[in-house]
């Protein structure tokens, strides 16, 4: 249920400032982005499982804390990377 490596290069290199750019805020969240969907993907046909829907709360609640210190940081990207990923509205 991870993301598999050829995607985690593609977020990167589309999110990041360089190929091994991994801990940028904008990388961070763009890769808890694609965690968030496919755990959601996952909950809709397994609705019992309560510890994936535990740890799909604990993403959430750190992306949102990263686009937070983003906000803070860095307005315009924090709006370009909100809009590019189509989320918070």
């Amino acid at each position: 249920m991870s993301i598999n490596l050829k995607n985690k290069q593609d977020i990167i290199k589309e999110y990041g400032a360089n190929e091994k750019d991994t801990g940028s805020a904008e990388v961070q969240i763009a890769m808890l982005s694609a965690k968030i969907s496919e755990l959601t993907e996952h909950l809709k046909s397994n609705q019992k499982d309560f510890a994936t829907k535990r740890g799909l709360y604990m993403m959430v609640g750190k992306r949102k804390r990263l686009l937070s210190y983003l906000k803070d940081r860095n307005l315009e990207g924090y709006r370009a990377l909100i809009k590019k990923l189509g989320i918070r509205g």
